[in-house]
């Protein structure tokens, strides 16, 4: 018998689970809880529908036969039994568990033809997009669980930077094929790719919606690997993700969503990988989980520019709980897509270890959108390549330790609905030792940082924090530890008690 067939004893622990998360979030308010799939007992197995697991045959077709035979039942259990299966794109349905056995390892095809090109269409927004690996769209209760490996096969879609790899590695790759960007910093899988930037621009400023037009540009637009939207009552939970094309893990609008014993392992080279991008989501538990990505670990999002605005659906009700980030550019991150804004989260009890920035919030002007109420507590981090706490609204699409000077704004702009606004962020308890530097808040002249609370807060870095447009921060216990310079800088630092814990 599969070890997931959610029987009622597994609905049980889940309702369980949705309900001891009574956390204050909004103000001291309990946060909603999320509630858990409802999966009927039906099961099938992949090899009932003509699945080879030997690696050497796409089962794209036996993956859709299994489903719609699920999907005629009312829903149920897909079992996928130890195998390499090779598949193409994936849709999955209402009601299901997707189960990975131990030893069953799902290969998406690096073939990009095989994932149509398509019209997207979010809440009035549409564009052209490529079919992701494993996607839904307005599915009532799905699940992706069990202790197998989903690859999505993303080596093939990816460009690599030079600087991100030894020079024997940079060597063997530019020898397997492909070709070099102008400036010989940039390696891209075909000709097509490289050109695909300039086309897609030009096609999406012509609002182009036939997929056909974007055909040259195929394999530079590479798809999220799994891709949930709008849907309802979601679980991922003991599967390892890896490999993507671009994002990882991308629920989007979504209502409901839980993340419990998931492993995310991409290498640091792997562009715009990642692990976890939570985008316009409500009720969300984010538990016990390990992280490893070439961009953002855990990262919170709304939607970009007017479009995000428009839309104008926040993340909120968040919980993120014993999770741990090793590289990424951010272990937990907040934007820098936040346009609908995010709200009323809980960061607690995680740990960053050789991350480039430990929690990591970035905007710009032009996003809009208002991030507040979030409490992060008991956080432990080491190693920390860039900042240990880095606030950013100068945000360049840059990492933090690409990322250049913060500007000197020679006009000040006026507020308006495209400035973004971070309020109303409490740390607590959090410890970091080794650091590039302690601490960074980098408001905007026109719309500060504004209440941002510091309590019993411990800091080891090479150089110290510096404060610059912010306004009502508030130091409590707080140690900072430089190797070199002053502990503490301020440019344009309002109304805030910055007393610092003498070190001994």
């Amino acid at each position: 018998m599969p070890s997931s067939t959610f029987d009622l004893r597994r609905a049980y622990v889940l309702l369980l689970t949705s309900l001891v998360l009574g956390v204050s979030t909004r103000a001291g308010e309990p946060m909603p809880p999320v509630a858990p799939p409802e999966i009927p007992p039906n099961v099938v197995k992949l090899t009932d529908f003509g699945a080879d697991g030997s690696g050497t045959t796409l089962n794209t077709g036996a993956f859709a036969r299994a489903l719609a035979a699920l999907a005629q039942t009312g829903g149920g259990e897909l079992d996928i039994p130890p195998g390499l299966w090779l598949t193409g794109p994936i849709q999955l349905i209402s009601h299901l568990n997707f189960h990975l056995e131990r030893g069953a390892l799902i290969q998406f095809s690096g073939d990009y033809h095989l994932y149509p090109l398509a019209v997207t269409d979010v809440h009035g927004e549409k564009q052209v997009d490529v079919t992701s690996p494993l996607h839904g769209e307005h599915l009532e209760s799905v699940a992706i669980t069990g202790p197998g490996i989903i690859d999505g096969g993303g080596a093939a879609w990816r460009p690599v930077k030079k600087s991100k790899l030894n020079e024997s590695e940079w060597q063997a790759l530019v020898k397997s094929g492909g070709v070099l960007d102008a400036k010989g910093s940039t390696w891209w899988p075909s000709p097509a790719a490289l050109a695909g930037e300039k086309l897609v621009a030009a096609l999406r400023q012509a609002h182009s919606l036939n997929p056909a037009d974007y055909a040259p540009a195929h394999q530079y637009l590479r798809p999220r690997m799994v891709r949930l939207l709008a849907c309802h009552r979601v679980l991922l939970e003991d599967v390892t993700f890896q490999n993507p094309p671009n994002w990882t893990l991308n629920p989007a609008l979504c209502e409901d969503v839980t993340l419990r014993h998931v492993t995310v392992h991409n290498a640091p080279s792997a562009q715009n990988s990642d692990a976890l991008d939570l985008e316009s989501c409500r009720r969300a538990l984010i538990c016990d989980s390990t992280f490893d990505a070439g961009d953002d670990g855990i990262c919170l999002k709304s939607g970009k520019d007017a479009a995000g605005r428009r839309i104008g659906v926040p993340t909120e009700d968040v919980l993120v709980t014993g999770c741990t980030v090793y590289h990424a550019h951010g272990g937990f991150t907040i934007g820098s897509e936040m346009s609908g804004g995010v709200r009323h989260v809980r960061v607690e009890n995680c740990t960053f270890l050789g991350t480039e920035v430990g929690l990591r919030f970035k905007s710009t002007r032009g996003r809009g959108g208002v991030v507040e109420d979030i409490s992060i507590s008991n956080i432990r981090m080491q190693n920390i390549t860039a900042a240990a706490i880095n606030f950013d609204l100068y945000y360049g699409g840059k990492s933090a330790l690409e990322a250049d000077d913060v500007p000197a704004d020679a006009t000040i702009p006026a507020v308006s609905e495209t400035t973004p606004q971070f309020r109303d962020i409490h740390l607590e308890n959090i410890i970091c030792r080794g650091a590039r530097q302690a601490l960074v808040l980098s408001g905007l002249p026109e719309m500060p940082l504004h209440n941002l609370t510091f309590t019993n807060v411990a800091l080891t870095a090479r150089t110290g924090a510096v404060l610059t447009d912010a306004e009502d921060i508030v130091f409590a216990q707080v140690s900072i530890t430089p190797a070199t310079g002053p502990a503490l800088t301020q440019v344009r630092v309002k109304n805030s008690r910055l007393a610092l814990v003498p070190v001994k």
